[in-house]
């Protein structure tokens, strides 16, 4: 794959001393050169959200925690940008994820709080439901400086022991005995003994550096019987590129070759397995409040042809690029991945997982220079159509925000990288519901995502070649599920003493709805209750009386079950199998963004339809794929029970041979009389081909209904 020059980058550390090791900087905590061994009953290592709370739940429990942590911020992603919480349900959420919230809530009560902002102007919208939740005293929204400020005040609050700028030494750094370990050692020379570990990163290097199995990529679908791990181009229709974009420099001639940040190869059989990663980013603040605005830079070693097939995408009239600024308080954002060529920089971490310090140092700075070339493209180069540059200029980073780093977030968005093959494994079927989970530790209800992991070219039945992009899966598991205390713990014969709460054992697509820092923060408190609970016990991780463990989640709130929606029976809605056509309903509809399941309006298909909760605005997709089976014109009709309180103007796509045809329905009136059905009108289609309808809940007002959709062939 094409790529741009590599700037050089520091890791930084919190002292004035630094030495060399690894080919790394390494800056010392303490005052003097000499190591030191430091002995607690857990060893965190990390410093994650996932950390800060198994570290307050060791010594809410009366034991002694050491965070070991590489970061100088403490709280992840949490701390460095992603303030638009990725939550999914809110009921899900307990413990002390809930109490972080909760101090979210607490502390935009203040006035004083709102510096660029009333709070009346704010506007309150979240995912899924309002960003503050006064009702439950949370709130889902935040900046960044507020996050790091809580995790910070925990620290005080607790007494808690950290050391930061401590990096593993992932070649000798971990001694054991047996199955197992004895004590870690840092870069810097220090050595921490406990009885049990912890391993917080998203990298998951302590277990790897333990002998733990683990996987890193995407397992085929026929390793655990999924349907959506493995290569994905069928499903990924989200952030795709509309239109047929020509990927070679010189338009129309392979000769003068691919355009950056386009693969040469294929990608790969449909389902099959291989070792990429799902595009990595930065979460970016950003803000129009020329007071507190800082200009996007110029990178380092800044390249405009890096950007071509960005260009080409806006010549053809897409205007994607201002589509995921989400707003956070004080007038910011969260600004994340939006359209077929954005912030995530697809095809440039597939080294990450197992890269040295350095060379991962060297992956990181090619994100921060390509994201800063991103803006910086768009702002200034000529080329770019001009309401975009003007539009795009009148933003800029957050002053107030990441102020030792330049106002940029000191944490890339590591989505995925090692992930342990531990005692048991969740997947796919495990959010579906279709395996039963054991030994419930907490809950995720996120919808199962992952981001492009590759962009390929493809041609047409004319030869012609386009591009695409491959990996992008957003489907809703259905409602919350559990996740298992066995997938926080590696197989017996490998370590006996050692967590994961972060890189757990999972396939990549249960990872996908799993890896929320919500939910990282659950199974850090669960795992960290379970660390102190064997460690009074004296008995391997492996041995721990479930029974014991839940008794003592449920005490501390956390949730470990919901009650379960029973589905109305088959005779209360009307059957599929009774339509004539293709009819596409129920598991054939793919949601994208946070979707509510209903029943309470008569009549619909099936067993349910699905509604946005008039909420999530401009987040939240639905489509129907289906492939025709004869050719000819085909008249397209969705279902919907018209009412007062839908939306009036609700954007319908529909894909046919002569391409993309958009209409406007107003789902409060609906169709004929004493029907659900409302026709969009005929197409053509040919036998064997796929196609789809989408719905999208973008600038409406009131609720957006998803039924079902049917084809009919009409005669000649």
């Amino acid at each position: 794959m094409t790529t741009w020059s590599q700037g050089n980058s520091k890791i930084l550390g919190v002292g004035k001393i630094s030495k060399t090791l690894f080919g790394i900087s390494v800056w010392l905590t303490s005052l003097d050169l000499e190591c030191a061994d430091y002995t607690a009953d857990v060893v965190i290592y990390g410093g994650t959200s996932a950390a800060m709370t198994a570290a307050v739940q060791v010594k809410k429990m009366g034991k002694k925690p050491i965070v070991v942590s590489p970061d100088q911020h403490l709280g992840g992603l949490s701390s460095s940008g992603l303030g638009w919480t990725d939550s999914g349900k809110k009921e899900a959420i307990g413990g002390l994820a809930r109490e972080f919230y909760h101090r979210v809530w607490r502390h935009y009560q203040s006035v004083d709080s709102w510096t660029w902002q009333k709070m009346e102007d704010y506007g309150n919208r979240g995912q899924g439901a309002p960003a503050i939740d006064g009702e439950r005293r949370t709130m889902w929204i935040f900046e960044p400086r507020v996050a790091e400020t809580i995790f910070e005040s925990w620290v005080v609050e607790h007494d808690l022991q950290v050391l930061r700028g401590e990096f593993l030494d992932r070649e000798q750094g971990v001694e054991m005995n047996g199955t197992q370990i004895i004590s870690i050692s840092t870069l810097s020379g220090n050595k921490f003994t406990a009885d049990v570990f912890l391993d917080c990163t998203y990298e998951g290097d302590l277990m790897a550096s333990a002998g733990v199995s683990y996987f890193v990529g995407r397992e085929p679908n026929s390793q655990y019987g999924e349907t959506l791990s493995g290569v994905q181009t069928q499903n990924a229709r989200s952030h795709q590129f509309e239109g047929r974009i020509d990927p070679f420099v010189v338009e129309g001639d392979p000769k003068s070759g691919l355009l950056a940040r386009i693969s040469d190869q294929p990608p790969g059989e449909e389902g099959s397995g291989d070792q990429k990663m799902q595009a990595y980013n930065f979460r970016l603040c950003l803000t129009q409040v020329e007071s507190n605005r800082f200009p996007f830079p110029k990178p380092e070693n800044y390249d405009s042809s890096q950007y071509e097939l960005l260009l080409r995408t806006l010549l053809m009239g897409s205007r994607h690029v201002f589509g995921k600024f989400d707003p956070i308080p004080n007038a910011k954002t969260d600004t994340n991945n939006h359209g077929p060529f954005s912030t995530d920089n697809i095809g440039m971490n597939y080294q990450y997982p197992e890269a040295s310090y350095q060379e991962r140092t060297e992956i990181i700075k090619e994100h921060e220079n390509y994201q800063k070339g991103y803006f910086y493209f768009l702002c200034n180069d000529p080329r770019v159509p001009e309401d975009v540059r003007k539009k795009m200029s009148l933003w800029g980073l957050a002053k107030d925000e990441f102020l030792d780093n330049g106002h940029w977030p000191h944490q890339i968005y590591v989505r995925e990288a090692r992930r342990m093959v531990g005692q048991g494994v969740t997947t796919e079927l495990h959010l579906r519901g279709k395996q039963e989970t054991l030994h419930s530790i907490g809950m995720g209800s996120y919808n199962m995502d992952s981001h492009h992991v590759q962009r390929y070219v493809k041609k047409d039945q004319r030869g012609r070649a386009y591009v695409l992009n491959e990996g992008d899966v957003q489907i809703n598991p259905g409602g919350p599920y559990q996740i298992s205390y066995d997938s926080v713990i590696p197989k017996p014969q490998e370590c006996e003493n050692l967590l994961v709460p972060v890189c757990v054992s999972s396939s990549h697509i249960a990872f996908g709805s799993i890896r929320m820092e919500p939910v990282f923060m659950i199974l850090g408190q669960s795992a960290a209750t379970a660390a102190v609970l064997v460690l009074e016990e004296d008995q391997p991780v492996q041995e721990l009386d479930y029974t014991k463990l839940a008794s003592r989640l449920l005490e501390d709130g956390q949730v470990l079950e919901l009650k379960k929606k029973i589905r109305e029976p088959w005779g209360l809605g009307i059957s599929p199998a009774s339509l004539k056509g293709v009819v596409v309903d129920g598991a054939g509809v793919e949601l994208e963004g946070e979707w509510s399941e209903s029943s309470s309006l008569r009549p619909f298909v099936g067993t349910s339809y699905w509604h946005d909760g008039n909420g999530g605005k401009g987040m939240r997709t639905a489509k129907f794929p289906f492939v025709a089976e004869k050719s000819g014109l085909h008249e397209v009709k969705v279902s919907f029970v018209p009412s007062g309180n839908r939306a009036g103007k609700v954007m319908y796509e529909v894909s046919d041979e002569n391409g993309l045809n958009k209409l406007e329905v107003d789902q409060r009136k609906g169709g004929k009389k004493d029907t659900i059905w409302y026709s969009l009108g005929s197409f053509v289609y040919k036998e064997g081909k796929e196609y789809r309808v989408s719905v999208y809940n973008k600038d409406t007002e009131g609720y957006v209904i998803v039924d079902a959709m049917q084809v009919i062939a009409l005669a000649p």
